[in-house]
């Protein structure tokens, strides 16, 4: 997946790579050859030729020319693609191998921002925004880790203390203390106990295997060694891409990207109060390796979706992980399932309904939604309400309650500025705040979860890359009206609705009473009015009690459905363990089989000897008898019989 811009967009971004390359009228081909391997420059040859020119439409060359013939058959090779994902494969191929071309470029070329307003208006001025009133952005220097000044950016106002203010769904920067850890992004995250856990990531294309905590009470970072020896030889991989799940005492790190991607997706158990890392054994076929995917908890459950995998294919499969009886199991829903795509964000609804939103392709960046009946396991896109988000990958989601907020992505021009939250029951959007320029929370690659602070749910984010990697803290306190505005449409919606039918049945009988009957007075059918009015409020207050009921009904048929899914999975787990334990006991009396078989062998040459030996003995017992019989012939014949030894008298 492409990352948010750096400042530039499209096409001035690509033609900046290209000039960077060497594409610029001197001599590319010597240029590229020098600086990249000699496919990743014909690659990125091709790919320009596709750009700028479009698809190869010259005659194919002279085998004999080798040079020549391979640009042709490169760029002949990428057929129709788009001049606009051509040049998006060129920057990402750049960055995988050059990732500091930008900051080398930028240092000889004055870089024109265009995504950051600035203010430098020392009056500050109050803007409401849902229905508060805070104080206007201000204009703060941002500084990198060695001291030196980056710039002036406009960001959301920062307080010197969390707690110190009270400022609902605005995001602010705590002040944090200890190491912070390096930038990055594509990391995991994940809160135990009041802890923010980092765990790997990327940085500058280089992957991580860091793992550092944050105390959400103190705000104070802490990097964590882990423990290796006898009893834990796991080490952690450094990777990106992955997921980092909470599970009680131990974090489980899921799939992601690594230097030498194995065949499947690979899970590492880090136990929190050891401090070392595990390889759990893990029964059924294992998804292949991906990074980019979601993961949600669901229960004992972890469901994946998508992602991609080594090779740069995009997945849309969906597979499940039983923890208790560590077993893999890849799940065939019905319906039509979400377009194949990495760095969406997904979300979990009464423990039954998997929500998929956004995510994007080589070149496409999606703002769908789809839901997953887990129950059912059917797909679906359902109606929103609201104005749909804008289309986005990369960003980050967490749930308080039943409304789902979303924060960052990139549309493959910018970082998306507005966090937003989708009410998971009435699936109506809304928007909760704006940042102003580039701010770590407008970024790609970030990571969001939610934590507790002053009994009050606050959201928290980390890192990200919006053309620069980031390692910022930032936090958001969801207000009530926030989280609840949803709700106001849930209530609106159904009554209108509902009243709809009614009316037109008043209507209706007004009609067909007024043509049987002769003419009323105004007050006759005023009171008429009045009493069917009471009559359907009476009505409809009966049907509330009814949907009351009816929901009331349906939560514990839902909740039934749950118990008896837990235990078709939990049975599913034993299934698979008998079915291993068959596979052992089949390979044992497979391993009996081949020792009867010897011992039949083994019967068969005893018995052999057997006669052998009985052989040789019934020809000893003749040839002694042949000798006592022959002394009696040397008699006649006057041969004196043979002399016995005294041991033999």
């Amino acid at each position: 997946m492409a990352r948010a811009s750096s400042g530039l967009q499209y096409p001035e971004r690509f033609y900046a790579a290209a000039s960077y390359v060497g594409f610029d009228g001197s001599s590319p081909t010597k240029s590229l050859t020098s600086k990249f391997p000699q496919s990743t420059a014909l690659l990125l040859y091709s790919l320009y030729q596709q750009a700028s020119v479009g698809p190869c439409n010259i005659t194919e060359p002279s085998t004999w020319k080798i040079v020549e013939h391979g640009k042709w058959a490169s760029w002949n090779q990428l057929g129709n693609m788009s001049s606009t994902e051509a040049m998006r494969l060129f920057v990402k191929i750049l960055e995988e191998e050059d990732p500091g071309w930008y900051s080398r470029l930028s240092n000889s070329v004055v870089e024109p921002v265009v995504d950051v307003q600035m203010n430098h208006n020392s009056k500050v001025e109050p803007v409401i925004e849902n229905g508060n009133s805070y104080p206007e952005t201000k204009t703060i220097s941002i500084s990198t880790q060695n001291g030196s000044e980056v710039g002036t950016q406009d960001k959301d106002t920062v307080v010197e203390g969390f707690g110190s203010v009270e400022v609902y769904d605005q995001w602010i920067a705590p002040p944090v203390s200890g190491g912070s850890p390096k930038a990055r992004y594509e990391h995991g995250a994940a809160v135990v106990q009041d802890k923010l856990y980092i765990y790997g990531g990327n940085h500058n294309g280089r992957y991580l295997n860091d793992l550092h905590v944050l105390d959400l009470r103190s705000w104070t970072w802490s990097k964590i060694e882990a423990k290796t020896g006898v009893e834990s030889p796991t080490t952690s991989i450094p990777c990106a891409g992955h997921s980092l799940i909470p599970w009680g005492n131990k974090l489980l790190s899921i799939a992601g990207h690594t230097k030498d991607p194995s065949e499947s997706i690979q899970v590492k158990v880090f136990d929190l109060q050891m401090a070392t890392w595990s390889t759990p054994k893990i029964f059924g076929k294992a998804p292949v390796s991906r990074g980019g995917q979601s993961v949600n908890l669901v229960g004992k459950t972890l469901v994946i979706f998508g992602g991609q995998d080594a090779k740069r294919t995009l997945l849309n499969d969906l597979h499940i992980l039983d923890l208790e009886t560590m077993t893999w199991d890849e799940i065939d829903a019905v319906g039509v399932p979400p377009s194949p795509r990495s760095d969406h964000t997904a979300a979990v609804h009464v423990e039954r309904y998997l929500l998929i939103f956004g995510g994007g392709s080589h070149a496409t960046c999606y703002n769908d939604l789809h839901v997953l009946d887990l129950q059912t396991m059917e797909w679906s896109r359902p109606m929103q309400l609201g104005e749909i988000p804008t289309p986005r990958a990369g960003h980050a989601g967490v749930t308080v309650g039943e409304n789902w907020f979303i924060v960052g992505g990139g549309d493959n021009k910018s970082g998306v500025s507005e966090t937003i939250v989708l009410n998971m029951s009435t699936l109506a959007w809304s928007v909760v705040t704006s940042v102003q320029g580039r701010v770590p929370v407008a970024s790609e690659g970030l990571s969001l979860v939610v934590s507790s602070y002053d009994g009050e749910d606050v959201l928290v984010s980390f890192g990200g890359y919006n053309g620069r990697y980031n390692n910022e803290v930032y936090v958001l306190k969801p207000s009530h009206k926030s989280t609840l505005q949803s709700k106001i449409i849930e209530n609106s919606i159904p009554d209108s609705v509902s009243a709809i039918p009614n009316v037109t049945n008043v209507e209706s009988e007004f009609e067909a009473g007024h043509d049987s009957n002769p003419p009323k007075s105004k007050g006759d059918i005023v009171s008429v009015l009045k009493a069917e009015k009471e009559e359907l409020e009476s009505s409809l207050i009966k049907e509330k009690h009814h949907a009351l009921q009816l929901k009331q009904d349906l939560a514990e048929a839902e909740s039934c459905n749950s118990d008896l899914y837990k235990e078709l999975q939990s049975v599913r787990g034993q299934l698979a363990s008998e079915q291993s334990r068959c596979f052992k006991l089949e390979v044992e009396v497979a391993e009996l089989g081949q020792k009867l078989q010897t011992i039949g062998t083994l019967q068969k040459e005893l018995e052999l000897l057997q006669r052998q030996k009985a052989a040789s003995e019934q020809a000893a017992l003749n040839a002694k008898q042949r000798q006592s019989s022959g002394g009696v012939w040397g008699w006649l014949a006057g041969t004196p019989p043979p002399i016995q030894n005294a041991d033999d008298a």
